[in-house]
């Protein structure tokens, strides 16, 4: 009797094993499917466009890039994501394709990130894992696009951490650009946390959270002489909670969930997302903290800034003070009433608008961009 109850058991369990790998196996049959479908719908048909995942060699290292255009001709846009560790590349397929009619997208998986994560030894990587290395790192891909199409000057465009890397780009090579484009801008992230924290302090008490209160009140005095990542964590957790990171949204599900029907990503490499984004915060946080552009005010190049109104991730204040500040061959302050952090997903219509009107004519005044289409009568 006894054999046979663990006989039976053993058969449930294996049951039960079955189905689940049956239901994964049909889970992931699915994915592919709709992953297939979007690829399908994304797909760069023109002639002169270009539609290309590769590894380029960098600095020790291999690192993911993709480039996406439907003209060739058109000039460069190089996207610095943020993080330190989290990659614009997966979730780009819900709103980049109208890009792609004016610019030469060129998304990058940052050392120690996602794609280029999978492709590198942790040894191989950990050398650049420095503002400077990181930067060093863009400025080889920079130098890569230019000459490899031919490019005299090309746009970058920073976000949060990737504001970071470009606007000490900018500040290296100001020739190389046509503008600098900042996207949730880090000015000084000392201030910047203590702003974060107060907003969500504030929420916290008008809304009588128990919890949320009393988790914050656990990290006080913030940001303090020490910040840790789990400091940082509890901070953000509730920022993020009362929308200073996405307007109107309590958490990230609404975008990490993109990822999975990435065409650009496979399930390795969306494992290897938060894999890389430890590994990346490990070398990269202290830097990121210690980030203090108050006195960065002279740029080389045109300067645009886009801002969301509710954004306490890096908040919107700081930048405009800043912005007030900032010697530039031209520069331009563009603030998104509805939104917060994540500005190109959350307003992509009018991102797209100002990127057109506001960036694209450095460009083509220069003759950098694919002829205009003739006007007709009807």
């Amino acid at each position: 009797m006894r054999m046979s109850r663990n006989m039976t058991v053993l058969a449930l369990a294996a049951s039960v094993a079955l189905v689940t790998a049956a239901h994964a196996d049909s889970r992931q049959i699915a994915l592919a499917g709709v992953k297939a479908t979007i690829a399908a719908r994304e797909k760069i048909v023109s002639p002169q466009g270009i539609e290309q995942s590769l590894l380029v060699p960098i600095n020790g290292t291999k690192q993911w890039i993709s480039i996406h255009g439907n003209d060739l001709r058109n000039p460069i846009l190089l996207v610095l994501h943020g993080g330190p560790g989290s990659p614009e590349m997966p979730a780009a397929w819900t709103f980049q394709a109208p890009w792609e009619d004016y610019f030469t997208v060129v998304e990058w998986d940052q050392r120690g990130t996602g794609k280029t994560y999978v492709a590198n030894t942790p040894a191989q990587m950990a050398p650049g894992m420095t503002a400077e290395g990181m930067t060093d790192d863009a400025v080889a891909l920079v130098s890569y696009l230019r000459e490899r199409f031919h490019k005299k000057k090309i746009f970058i465009m920073g976000h949060s951490w990737g504001t970071m890397l470009g606007v000490m780009l900018a500040q290296r090579h100001p020739d190389w650009f046509y503008a600098y484009i900042g996207v949730g801008q880090v000015i000084n992230s000392r201030r910047g946390e203590a702003i974060g924290y107060q907003f969500a302090m504030r929420e916290a008490q008008a809304h009588h959270n128990a919890a949320a209160i009393r988790e914050l009140q656990a990290i006080a005095p913030y940001p303090g002489q020490e910040l840790t990542l789990k400091r940082v964590a509890v901070r953000s957790k509730w920022e993020m909670y009362y929308q200073g990171l996405a307007y109107g949204r309590r958490d990230f599900s609404w975008d990490a969930d993109t990822w999975e029907l990435s065409p650009d990503y496979s399930a390795r490499d969306l494992d290897a997302i938060s894999a890389g984004s430890l590994f990346s915060l490990r070398y990269l946080l202290a830097p990121l903290l210690d980030a203090n552009f108050d006195d960065v005010t002279h740029f080389g190049c045109p300067v645009i800034e886009f801002i969301g109104t509710h954004d306490y991730t890096t908040p919107s204040s700081l930048v405009i003070d800043w912005f007030k500040r900032l010697d530039a061959p031209s520069k331009r302050l563009v603030v998104f009433a509805d939104s917060a952090h994540m500005i190109f997903e959350e307003q992509p219509g009018r991102f797209l608008v100002h990127l057109v009107n506001d960036a694209l004519p450095y460009a083509t005044k220069e003759g950098d961009g694919a002829p205009a289409e003739p006007e007709t009568d009807q």
